[in-house]
């Protein structure tokens, strides 16, 4: 690439909703099930029946365009696209065309400490389509089936417009309208279950033209990483076609993980393939400003909004306020904790290691777990007025996630009060340092890092409950002493 193409690259993410019925019917939405046995004569397109409209689907879809800063259409309705495929059971897909239920919006994203903004063109309501299976059960290869669970599942596709110029930029906006999705709760966003995908177009164009180039389209991609290395290689591929004399051709891609490159699949269909028309069984509908207004007023802080909050009002570092947004119930929980401890940086800094340590290893998410922001609060309380230390903090972390209990109930029972009585500990020290006569006096000549192995040995002997500012303050006196 060097300096001579410029990369552009637009978006069309899909993400199912979370509604219980399909959009049309009231066929089970859920994931998974055997094979077709999440149907209906609607989503399979039997003769003579009749679709109706999901209301919560709509819904869902007005609050996707508020949170991406979208216009939200108070008319709109519903079209047909035609095109054959076994997974399409009606030979068309109901869809929007011309008058999608949101527009002109945009969504901001950091990438590398930079906030970039990319246009959104529109938010389109559709069904799903159904799944091909490759192979049967004897693992034969050249037999296929189709499962309709998926056909008729509520689809929400966004559209950017073509303002991405990196395959980073494409990445980090991807994943910006993912955790959007998330914190609204209108879908699971699960990549592996195949809920949150996306359509990449990439093109590249001689730096400062205005014109674009031909693009090519990945299609139905899951993966970010698989995207990444995709986008990169067909950048390169691009560019070298071009310096050669060649033309880009427009064409659908796939891409093999493996080789790590792309390849044609299909040349691209045009809009005008599809002849799309009216949905005949569906009548136009509305959605008022009343409506507008009520669903804007439901949606939660974002996360843009959390990360820029928690950085302005408890002044912590720009790198822990990304951490603690990765998903709307930690922001929600570290804001709770702050507000019950007052101490900002060590909500951040326990929620950020040993309770995200515990959460991973037990596979449990924040919103579910025993030990609740009460918990942390007085745990931080404990540390601050010197009942126990941070490293006997560790253990009761542990043991409260694990049971429930509260700190003070464990540091009680268990007896790990710190020891903060003086004469208790200069007798320690005393006996520590008539044990470690070379090491006393090594720190009497100036080696400094004496005391910390006399430290440690009080703190062994006291099996960590010596109050550590105590036990150095009497270790360095008595030894400046001597």
């Amino acid at each position: 690439m060097g300096n001579r193409y410029e990369t552009v690259i637009g978006l069309e993410i899909h993400a199912e909703l979370s509604t219980a019925s399909k959009l049309f019917c009231n066929s089970d939405a859920s994931f998974g099930g055997d094979p077709n046995t999440k149907t209906g004569v609607i989503s399979t397109g039997m003769p003579g029946v009749l679709p109706v409209l999901n209301k919560r689907a709509l819904e869902l879809s007005v609050r996707a365009g508020l949170a991406t800063n979208c216009q939200i259409a108070n008319y709109s309705k519903f079209d047909r696209k035609n095109y054959f495929y076994p997974d399409l059971p009606k030979g068309y897909q109901i869809t929007q065309y011309d008058l999608p239920i949101c527009y002109d919006g945009h969504v901001d994203f950091e990438l590398e400490g930079e906030t970039k903004r990319v246009r959104i063109n529109r938010i389109h309501l559709e069904e799903d389509a159904g799944k091909l299976v490759h192979g049967d059960i004897t693992g034969n290869p050249n037999r296929s089936y189709v499962d309709f669970n998926r056909a008729g599942v509520p689809l929400l596709e966004i559209v950017t417009e073509p303002d991405l110029r990196s395959p980073e930029e494409a990445i980090a906006l991807w994943r910006a309208v993912k955790e959007i999705l998330e914190y609204i709760e209108i879908s699971d966003c699960n990549m592996e279950e195949g809920s949150f995908r996306c359509d990449a177009n990439i093109s590249i164009r001689p730096v400062g033209s205005k014109e674009f180039g031909t693009r090519t389209e990945l299609k139905n991609k899951n993966s970010f990483q698989h995207v990444l290395a995709a986008l990169k290689y067909e950048q390169k591929r691009q560019a070298q076609v071009l310096d050669e004399g060649g033309n880009i051709k427009q064409v659908t891609l796939k891409f093999d993980p493996n080789t790590g490159k792309t390849s044609p699949m299909r040349s691209k269909e045009e809009a005008h393939d599809y002849r799309y028309f009216p949905e005949p069984d569906l009548v136009p509908f509305e959605v008022n400003d009343e409506e507008i207004k009520q669903i804007h007023g439901e949606l939660p802080e974002l996360p843009a909004e959390f990360r820029k909050r928690f950085t302005k009002e408890y002044a912590i570092p720009t790198y822990d306020a990304s951490v603690l947004t990765n998903t709307r119930q930690m922001a929600e929980y570290f804001d709770q904790a702050v507000k019950l401890s007052g101490d900002a940086k060590a909500c951040s800094n326990w929620i950020m290691g040993d309770l995200s340590a515990l959460l991973n290893d037990s596979n449990t998410s924040i919103d579910n777990c025993q030990f609740t922001t009460q918990h942390l609060s007085e745990l931080i309380q404990l540390i601050e007025d010197g009942t126990i230390s941070g490293k006997i903090a560790k253990s009761v972390i542990a043991n409260s996630f694990e049971n429930g209990q509260m700190p003070r109930q464990i540091v009680d029972e268990q007896g790990l009060s710190q020891i903060s009585d003086s004469s208790e500990i200069e007798g320690i020290v005393d006996e520590v340092i008539s044990a470690n006569q070379e090491s006393a006096q090594d720190y009497i000549n100036g080696k400094k890092k004496a005391l910390g192995f006399l430290v440690g040995q009080v703190m062994k002997a006291t099996k960590g409950k010596a109050n550590p500012k105590l036990v150095n303050q009497i270790l360095a006196q008595k030894l400046t002493r001597e």
